[in-house]
């Protein structure tokens, strides 16, 4: 799948999202092609740019519980927008189009990495797509969870089981962007649950933004706990080091 794929929706004639022209779909092709990508040689682990693609220092000295990341686009003007409004604005016409960025970005890493595994053995496919839980109390506030809605249509098209209802956040806490880097490890340890049994299987956690990896890591943890092999972030932007959200 393309970038441009994630225009496939055809409707009534609208104004862009980003930039208010004329479009049949949710984004214009020039706001497509003007999407902040990433750089080249990202860590496999956590998605920051490193050495040529290889494991970041910081992932080999402290090791996420989580196995990989995969993310689309760089947290950056004007897929944060994008982003922004989806999230906290109620835009829910842009959920496919997300979805769509992020499933392309899904297909282009299986790609890269059946290449480069031919014969080092290739990690098992996902075997369950489990979307970042909210707590109760947000989302009774926005009504709906973000990373559900991004997760439906790719579990669809990559006919993956899809269970919101694996992990719980079993406690509201302060939103992550409102506290200091430093703060959001500690903001959000302990506030998931699993009860299910996970054993032997591999899991893809999908969310709208990365930023620290600390929420990620959590649930990570909390899912290998429950018996998980194996949990890959799926995630449509990620927050490079000199950017702030």
């Amino acid at each position: 799948m393309t970038i441009l794929s994630a225009l496939r929706d055809l409707a009534s004639e609208q104004d862009c999202y980003l930039c208010g022209s004329t479009t049949p779909r949710p984004v214009c092709a020039q706001c497509v092609i003007a999407l902040p990508t990433l750089p080249a040689g990202l860590c496999p682990g956590c998605a920051l740019p490193g050495a040529a693609g290889l494991t970041c220092g910081r992932c080999l000295s402290n090791p996420p519980h989580y196995d990989a990341t995969i993310a689309a686009f760089a947290y950056a003007d004007p897929l944060d927008q994008a982003l922004q409004a989806f999230k906290y604005h109620h835009a829910l016409g842009l959920s496919r189009f997300l979805a769509a960025l992020l499933d392309g970005a899904i297909d282009t890493a299986d790609a890269a990495t059946t290449a480069a595994s031919r014969a080092a053995g290739r990690p098992r496919p996902v075997d369950l797509i489990v979307p970042m839980p909210l707590s109760r109390d947000r989302l009774a506030e926005r009504g709906f969870n973000q990373a559900l809605e991004l997760a439906r249509p790719i579990a669809t098209r990559r006919r993956i089981r899809l269970d919101a209802g694996v992990a719980t956040r079993t406690r509201n806490t302060p939103p992550q962007a409102a506290l200091p880097w430093k703060e959001r490890a500690r903001n959000i340890k302990g506030v998931f649950a699993c009860n299910a049994a996970l054993d032997g299987l591999h899991l893809a956690v999908v969310d709208d933004v990365m930023t620290t990896g600390a929420t990620l890591d959590e649930l990570a943890r909390v899912l290998k706990a429950a018996g998980a092999v194996r949990v890959t972030n799926w995630v449509v932007a990620r927050t490079l080091p000199h950017a702030s959200i």
